[in-house]
């Protein structure tokens, strides 16, 4: 599949990126050929491949869910700039 330049202008203001038009050209061939890489992809024969999460056959480290880190809350509102009444204390955001 071809993009041409326009359609390469197109995305990049979509994308809100700045291509100046000297650039245009080498940024169509680029989508050009990645869409190129897609369709050839798109070709490979994955039937009866399983998905994996990693190249390498691992499981994934479970731990139990528990608390572990309780009864903080004076060590952790000691680093708030601003702390009242056991909580942290921020600038009121709405009128």
């Amino acid at each position: 599949m071809s993009i041409d330049i326009q359609t390469a202008a197109r995305v990049a203001k979509l994308a809100r990126i700045r291509v100046e038009d000297e650039a245009l050209p080498a940024l169509a061939q680029e989508f050009s050929n990645i869409l190129d890489f897609i369709e050839q992809l798109n070709e490979v024969d994955v039937e009866g491949v399983e998905p994996m999460v990693s190249v390498t056959p691992m499981r994934l480290k479970r731990r139990a869910d528990g608390v572990t880190d309780g009864s903080m809350q004076d060590k952790i509102l000691a680093n708030a700039p601003d702390a009242r009444e056991g909580f942290f204390a921020v600038p009121k955001v709405v009128e």
